[in-house]
């Protein structure tokens, strides 16, 4: 009797398991989507997010077999997007295309605001990885990192950089240049984003800055700009000839203007585990590698979401250190 009845519970608990696997392997291959997977970008169409996410979406939406929709959430530093994203339903339809600045440098320049990333919000994966370049302008007689150090340096104070905004990550990727090399320029800030600050430099009206590769890349195969160095661990493939800012001699500057996909706070560990996998798949695609390349964007996918929820963990004390120290706010 006690056999049969130990036999009894020992196969319900296995059908129970079944069971359990059977749902979540639905959920994870069948179930999970069952309709358009709307992907929201913090910033205007033509900027850099908006260029990667519609690079990721037809594949994407291949991959899940349902249509990947791009929403432009635009406002607000990236703010407004980052707030739709979180208050969405946990539910795998809506997807965030969050990027270092509202992740990491936001919630150092934003004390009122409303979403806290790293609670809010569950890591999916890295998407892409956004070296920036030290450009100046094509009539500038320095050729070489060196020589704008000196140059500023025989003219300190008088030397104009450009940034899209004082909390952003090309301004305080000047600040740690600056700090670096002891140098005294003008911060100029322009506002809509990199392409008015990219045209300031082009103009004349300032001399330096930092800018992310597609926002710069066609200047400077055009003439129109020059490029000293990027900010990437090693030499990057679109400018080949131009060497890093670790080899002109900065050992530590290593920076990205990163892009990853976030979902809100309480979505299922089997929808971001799918969501993960198709995202990586996505980003091994040759065509998806060769567009994003052609704007000088490589695509990068997390080992794991716990991996780049560690990732952003760290970007976020690193920034946010950064923007304290150099009192940076809000334009």
């Amino acid at each position: 009797m006690k056999a049969a009845l130990k036999g009894t519970l020992r196969a319900g608990v296995l059908a129970l398991l079944a069971l359990g696997m059977c749902a979540g392997n639905a959920l994870a291959q069948g179930g999970y989507p069952n309709k358009p997977v709307r992907m929201i970008v913090p910033f205007a169409p033509g900027g850099a997010s908006d260029f990667v996410g519609r690079v990721l979406a037809p594949r994407l939406t291949e991959v899940l077999g349902q249509q990947v929709v791009v929403e432009n959430r635009a406002g607000a530093g990236g703010n407004i997007g980052m707030e739709a994203g979180a208050r969405a339903a946990p539910d795998g339809y809506t997807v965030y295309l969050g990027n270092i600045g509202t992740i990491a440098i936001n919630p150092a320049l934003y004390p009122k605001l409303t979403v806290d990333p790293l609670k809010d919000y569950h890591a999916v994966t890295q998407v892409v990885d956004l070296p920036s370049v030290l450009v100046v302008n094509s009539n500038s007689t320095a050729g070489s990192v060196a020589d704008l150090v000196a140059q500023a340096k025989a003219n300190a104070g008088k030397l104009n950089y450009a940034s899209p905004g004082s909390g952003t990550m090309n301004r305080l990727e000047m600040e740690m240049f600056r700090r670096n090399a002891g140098l005294d320029m003008v911060h100029v800030p322009y506002g809509g984003g990199a392409g008015p600050a990219v045209a300031g430099v082009v103009a004349g009206e300032t001399q330096v800055m930092f800018t992310t590769m597609p926002s710069a890349i066609g200047m400077i195969r055009g003439g129109r700009l020059k490029a000293l160095a990027t900010t990437s661990p090693k030499r990057v493939e679109q400018l080949a000839n131009v060497p890093t800012m670790v080899e002109a001699g900065y050992a530590d500057f290593v920076t990205s203007s990163w892009q990853g996909v976030f979902v809100p706070v309480g979505t299922p560990k089997e929808i971001i585990d799918r969501l993960h996998a198709a995202l990586a798949q996505t980003l091994q695609t040759p065509d998806v590698i060769e567009r994003l390349g052609k704007g000088g964007v490589s695509a990068v996918a997390s080992v794991s979401p716990q991996a780049f929820a560690e990732f952003v963990a760290n970007e976020h004390r690193r920034w946010g250190r950064v923007a304290r120290e150099s009192k940076a706010t809000v334009d």
